[in-house]
């Protein structure tokens, strides 16, 4: 069975001080997204962040200079994030998406708090804005109302784009059959569930398979799904979602570490040691032509990029 290793390459979470591994820079991003696409990733989640100082952006001209150059060496799936950084406004998560139409964009199914202060136990920031950043978590929601949701969906709809939704925990697959009903959201549906952030689901087994359950029940046939895992996690929950028929996200974006003490030098070396589980599982790496035939998605002819 064809599998899909999706590859986060730097996220908003992790800051610099965290790893000096963590792709800042455009062309460090675009390198570590081209080096997991020849590792098997079939598809890259793609963050920008400022060159200067690694921290999250929504400059469109970044973003359209990171993909644009992966597209050039490389067929892997482009998916754009409308994540952005926690406290960006609709607006900016939302603007690359009619601005270079992507192939995949992810949307957040729901709101949560989204904390990050125990990261500052082990941190040792580079820049001033990192500190701040991680506490400042403490006292903020990540919000994603059902109003900015129908916002991003009938924006991606609008432009070719496949929404690629964020669960972070079990109330938002019920958010997703709602838009269902409603007629917002379109099958097939995608999700990606994100789990072990503080805030969210904890990242176990028995989790992963209420999730999946309440899917089946709520969404039927209509969906694919794949999980990522924050931290130390990631391996296992990975592992685990492959014996459970589920695609995976590896990278650094959702783990820093390749093994205990041992940080991952590149988002490659994560999806090399994948994929050796999902062959192991007796199951084949999806190409990104492969991919895109599964999560029936336009083509990168049809990008703006």
């Amino acid at each position: 069975m064809k599998k899909i290793i999706t590859a986060a390459i730097t996220g908003a979470v992790h800051t610099p001080g965290m790893s000096p591994y963590l792709p800042i820079t455009p062309d460090e991003i675009v390198n570590d997204a081209v080096g997991a696409a020849k590792a098997g990733a079939a598809v890259v989640h793609i963050h920008a962040r400022n060159p200067e100082n690694g921290e999250p952006t929504s400059d469109l001209s970044i973003m359209r200079e990171i993909v644009t150059a992966i597209k050039k060496q490389s067929d892997v799936i482009v998916c754009i994030t409308t994540g952005g950084q926690i406290g960006m406004s609709i607006e900016e998560r939302i603007a690359a998406v009619p601005d270079m139409k992507p192939e995949l964009a992810s949307c957040n199914a729901g709101s949560l708090n989204f904390v990050l202060t125990p990261a500052l136990k082990r941190l040792k920031p580079k820049y001033e804005w990192e500190e701040k950043f991680l506490s400042g978590t403490q006292d903020l929601i990540f919000s994603n109302t059902f109003k900015g949701l129908s916002q991003y969906v009938e924006t991606m709809y609008a432009n070719g784009t496949m929404p690629e939704f964020e669960v972070y925990d079990v109330g938002m697959i019920n958010n997703i059959a709602y838009m269902m009903r409603e007629g917002v959201i379109k099958a097939p549906v995608y999700i990606q569930f994100v789990m072990g952030i503080l805030g969210g689901l904890p990242a176990t087994v028995r989790n992963l398979n209420f999730l999946v359950e309440t899917a089946d029940m709520l969404l039927g046939d209509t969906f694919k799904w794949s999980v990522a895992a924050a931290g130390k996690d990631q391996f296992a929950l990975t592992t685990a979602a492959l014996a459970m028929g589920g695609h995976v996200r590896v990278g650094l974006e959702d783990n820093l570490y390749l093994e205990k003490g041992v940080l991952a030098k590149h988002s490659s070396e994560q999806v090399e040691r994948i994929r050796k589980a999902l062959e192991v599982l007796g199951h084949e790496v999806a190409t990104p032509e492969e991919a895109r035939q599964i999560l029936s998605l336009k083509g990168n002819h049809a990008v703006n990029f």
